[in-house]
This record gives structure tokens, C-alpha cells and sequence, in this order.
């Protein structure tokens, strides 16, 4: 009987692993499929200057319930440059961007100096050049791409994403390279930066956009009724105002995301949306409270959007990444140096509960001769104990400036410390969403977030590099060609190719060749990031579609 069950077990055991064998390999499929990380869309979310004190003021001023990128925290993200400890936006957005931490003030480009920890050299002569963006991988993978921010659209940030230059403050550069990157969606401010009358160059942007087959809209109505697939919003003339001064005419961070995401969804490859709350930053250098927290805030409204479309959508990543922190903030002063641990909350909150504008909201209520000051920090701050050194300071304030005067008067109000006007150089907070929990996660540097969105999208940041920016000296004279720049017009230099009967014209900033006079277009922008009045023959960049038309 014994040996009957032991056969009988020996056969049943193997049966099972004979049936284990068969399954295996679509066990083994499942547990593939399952940790597998890519994904068709990936919306970025970055929260200007945000450090962690900027949200927690915010849960409080909302009653203490949690934000919406709450529940995605993920980690925390080391901000450094290339070459310093505190980081400026311009290189802190082109690490999230490109994978490589630059210097203050360049925009897609490498570094000239990296001797900063666990950052490489920099190769002799590969200085200033333009690396490619997660937006611009996503694009030659085919995938639909957007840009929203709440301040004009060349500002740091979004410039770090769509352009390739080593001064974030020339801004008929960028915004002419973001116009020819062919961005299917961009929400912002900066409607002046595109007009002749503001650009050096004269050229009509605008027209450029509208030839190009964009809509081009400048409120809230006219954003809601736009039904194409291609839009520039332009909804100010240089920033667009806080959220709490906007008016109904004026769309919200969340309205913005909203829009962009219907429309970039509609693409059936997939998308990449980048999303700034600019002016979080602004408020912080401003050391305004109600301007942060009322930033912070609508920013979240515009997480919440993108976190449901993920939900939904199941096939989107969401990451939540600032740039930066800002200011110093701190919940708690000097002034309650003896008491802090027994004060409640109604020691904080009323000052920034009755604020109805900020700062800079405020500086229109102010009448021309300055005679109304008190009564109107009465009326829109709850402040009627003004007092006269006060008084004289916000009416000495600089025009355009206002909330820097306002700010440290509600702050002291409200016990809300600062140490800085400037950037500060802590880790900020991550937040990430993946619908199959592959979240990035832990202390990571600002640069493991281009890697991350490359490895969920399956782009490569190196490949599109070679695609896009050779060095153009280089490649063409490879071919046997003769390089030379047209500098007469500084504002619009030329890259002249020639060989044979063969002469092409690569206009700065722009994706097209004119070759022997008909217009080609180019999969990318050409960049020059060299001194504009020193043309240095060796800092032009072309993509190999641009080489490969000299034969």
C-alpha cells in the first residue's frame, strides 16, 4: 500500500513539473510585462523654487489635508550645477531636461566648467554644446509635445526643453529656436517676445506660428473653444499674473493642463507635456507667503489633472520634480524664539487667510499719488496696524516690485521666516506616478530625471545628441565642403555651405537649409552657441539630415 501511494505521489509530482515547465515561459511573460517600465506618455510637473516648507504651508492654508502629489512621493532630488552648490533655472531645468547639469545661465547647452562631486569633465572643445532634450527624443520618436508655464514662454524652464543657448536672458534666441522646434502645444506668457516691435531681429513670429498651421489664442474663452492640434497660448504680453489676482479671462494652471493634455492625447504614439508653476519661484524671491502658497496651491489643481488622466488613462507616468528651493522659508521666526512649541495654528494662518491678492495684485489698488496705502493694506490684507515706516516703505517701493515690500510685512505677521532672497541649495521633494509602480525613488540627482523619462518613453537622449547637433565645421569639411558665417546681421547669422554647385544657407534658429535657393526643412533647429560678435566657426550644430544633403 505504501509503495502504491509513493508511485502514485512520485507520478503526481511529475505532472506538476512537467505542466510548471509548459507554463514557465508565460509565467515568466507575466512577471516581464508586469516590471516592464515603458509607457506611451509622460507628463513632467515642475513646481518652480518649491521646497518642502512650501508645501507644507500649503496643506495648512488648505485646512491640513493633503495635496494631490501627496500621495506619490516618491524621494528627494539633489539641485547642484555643474559648478556650484546652489543652483540658478537654467541649469537646474536643462539637468531635468537634457541628463546633464550645466552652469548658471546656459540654456541645452554643456557646461564650460563641471568640478562639481559625481559630475564628469567636461571634454576639451565639447564646451557650450547643445545636448538634446527629453522633449526633443520625444519627438523623433513621433510623440505629440507641450509646454505650459505661467511665466513668458522663453523663461528658463520651458526654454530648457525646446531651445539650446548659453544666455537665458536673450530671449530672441530661444523663443525663435522654440518657435522652429515645432512644439505642438505651448501655454504661457511672452506674447510680446514673438512681435517685431520687441525682437531685434523684426521678424513676425507670430505670423511664423500661423503660416506653420498653429492656432494662436490669447484668453481663456478662446482656449476652451480651440479644437485643433496645434496651439500657442499666449495670455499676456511678458508673465502671466498670480493665480489669486488672474480674472476669469485668464486660464489657470489646471485649465492650461487640462487643454494641453486633450489635445496631445489625441496622438496616437504618445506624448511628453512639461508643466511649470513659475511663479512659486517668483513669489519665494519675493519672500510673499500668500503668493507661494496660492501658487503651490493651483499648481497642485494642475498635478490632480494630469494624476487623473494617468489613472484613467493607464499608460502615463506622472513626475512631480521642482527645480529648486527658494528663499529659506521657514514655519516659525525669531520671534518665537521662546514659545514656538506651544504656538497653534491661528498664530500663522490669519495673516494669510485675509490676504485677497498678492503683492504684485496689489499694486494696481495703490492710487497714483500714493495717498491710499492704508486703507488698502486694510481692505485687501486685514492689516490696520500699518505702521509709519511701513507706510513709506511700500510707498517707496519700485514700480513692478511691490510684492518684495508686501511680502516681509505679511510675513512678519504671520511668523513666516526667510533667510534669502535667492535660490537655496537643500533637496526638494520627487514625486512620481507609474501605473505599474516602476517609480523612480530615493535620494536621486536632478539628472536621473531625463533618464528616467527616456528609459519610460524607450528614447535615448545620447542618440538623439548625434541626430540632431554635430559640430558643423567638422562634418561638412569631412565631405570636402568650405563652412562660412554671413555675420553682417548679428541678429540673423547665417551658416553658408558650399561644394561644387552646391550652396546651402542654414539660418540660425531655425530647422530649415535653403539649398541653391529652395527651402528644405530639418528635423531640428540649428544652434550657434558661440559669442555673436566673435563668430567662432567651431560652436555651429547641425543634425545629420543637414549633413547628409552635401553628397
Amino acid at each position: 500500500m505504501r509503495k502504491k501511494n509513493f508511485k502514485r505521489l512520485n507520478l503526481l509530482l511529475a505532472l506538476i513539473i512537467s505542466f510548471s515547465i509548459v507554463l514557465s515561459p508565460a509565467l515568466n511573460s507575466n512577471v516581464q510585462a508586469k516590471g516592464k517600465k515603458e509607457v506611451k506618455n509622460v507628463i513632467l510637473l515642475i513646481p518652480d523654487g518649491t521646497g518642502i516648507t512650501h508645501t507644507t504651508l500649503a496643506r495648512w492654508y488648505k485646512g491640513g489635508s493633503p495635496l494631490a502629489m501627496d500621495e506619490i512621493a516618491s524621494g528627494l532630488i539633489r539641485t547642484y550645477s555643474s559648478d556650484a552648490v546652489i543652483a540658478d533655472s537654467a541649469p537646474a531645468g536643462t539637468a531635468m531636461a537634457t541628463g546633464f547639469k550645466s552652469h548658471t545661465g546656459f540654456i541645452g547647452v554643456l557646461p564650460d566648467v563641471a568640478n562639481m562631486p559625481l559630475v564628469d569633465a567636461i571634454p576639451k572643445g565639447e564646451e557650450r554644446r547643445p545636448v538634446a532634450t527629453v522633449l526633443e527624443t520625444a519627438k523623433l520618436k513621433g510623440k505629440a509635445t507641450g509646454l505650459v508655464a505661467t511665466s513668458e514662454f522663453p523663461h528658463a524652464t520651458p526654454a530648457s526643453f525646446a531651445s539650446h543657448y548659453p544666455k537665458r536672458s536673450d530671449y530672441n534666441t530661444l523663443s525663435e529656436q522654440m518657435v522652429y522646434n515645432n512644439v505642438d502645444v505651448v501655454l504661457a506668457g511672452g506674447y510680446s517676445e514673438l512681435t517685431p516691435a520687441k525682437r531685434k531681429d523684426k521678424e513676425d513670429l507670430i505670423k511664423v506660428l500661423k503660416e506653420r498651421g498653429y492656432g494662436v489664442v490669447r484668453n481663456n474663452e478662446e482656449l476652451s473653444n480651440f479644437k485643433g492640434n496645434k496651439v500657442w497660448g499666449l495670455f499676456a504680453p511678458s508673465a502671466m499674473p498670480y493665480d489669486k489676482d488672474r480674472t476669469e479671462n485668464t486660464p489657470s494652471m489646471a485649465t492650461m493642463a487640462a487643454k494641453a493634455i486633450d489635445i496631445l492625447s489625441k496622438d496616437k504614439d504618445g506624448f511628453f507635456l512639461m508643466v511649470e508653476g513659475s511663479k512659486i519661484d517668483w513669489a519665494s524671491h519675493a519672500n510673499d507667503p500668500v503668493g507661494v502658497i496660492t501658487e503651490v496651491l493651483a499648481f497642485d489643481n494642475a498635478v490632480k489633472v494630469a494624476l487623473d488622466f494617468a489613472k484613467k488613462d493607464k499608460n502615463t507616468v506622472v513626475i512631480v520634480a521642482p527645480d529648486h528651493s527658494n528663499g529659506g522659508m521657514s514655519i516659525g521666526d525669531s520671534g518665537l524664539d521662546k514659545t514656538y512649541d506651544n504656538e497653534p495654528l491661528s498664530t500663522f494662518l490669519p495673516p494669510l487667510k485675509a490676504a485677497k491678492l498678492t503683492g504684485e495684485g496689489l499694486e494696481s489698488k495703490i492710487n497714483s499719488e500714493k495717498t491710499n496705502i492704508k486703507e488698502v493694506m486694510s481692505y485687501y490684507y486685514g492689516v490696520s496696524d500699518l505702521t509709519a515706516e511701513e507706510e513709506e516703505a511700500i510707498k517707496n517701493a519700485e514700480p513692478g516690485k511691490l510684492n518684495y515690500t508686501v511680502g516681509p510685512i505679511i510675513s512678519k505677521r504671520a511668523h513666516i521666516g526667510w533667510t534669502t532672497t535667492g535660490h537655496t541649495g537643500e533637496e526638494v521633494g520627487l514625486y512620481v506616478y507609474h501605473p505599474k509602480g516602476d517609480r523612480l525613488t530615493g535620494v536621486v540627482q536632478n539628472t536621473d530625471i531625463a533618464k528616467y523619462i527616456c528609459e519610460v518613453l524607450g528614447t535615448n537622449l545620447s542618440e538623439t545628441t548625434k541626430t540632431l547637433f554635430l559640430q558643423a565645421d567638422k562634418a561638412f569639411k569631412n565631405k570636402g565642403a568650405l563652412v562660412t558665417v554671413d555675420s553682417i546681421d548679428k541678429e540673423n547669422l547665417v551658416l553658408i555651405v558650399s561644394k561644387g554647385e552646391t550652396e546651402i544657407k542654414f539660418p540660425q534658429n531655425k530647422d530649415i537649409a535653403i539649398v541653391n535657393g529652395k527651402v528644405v526643412k530639418m528635423p531640428g533647429v540649428t544652434v550657434y552657441s558661440g559669442d555673436k560678435e566673435k563668430i567662432d566657426i567651431s560652436k555651429w550644430y547641425v543634425s545629420q539630415n543637414a549633413v547628409d544633403l552635401i553628397k
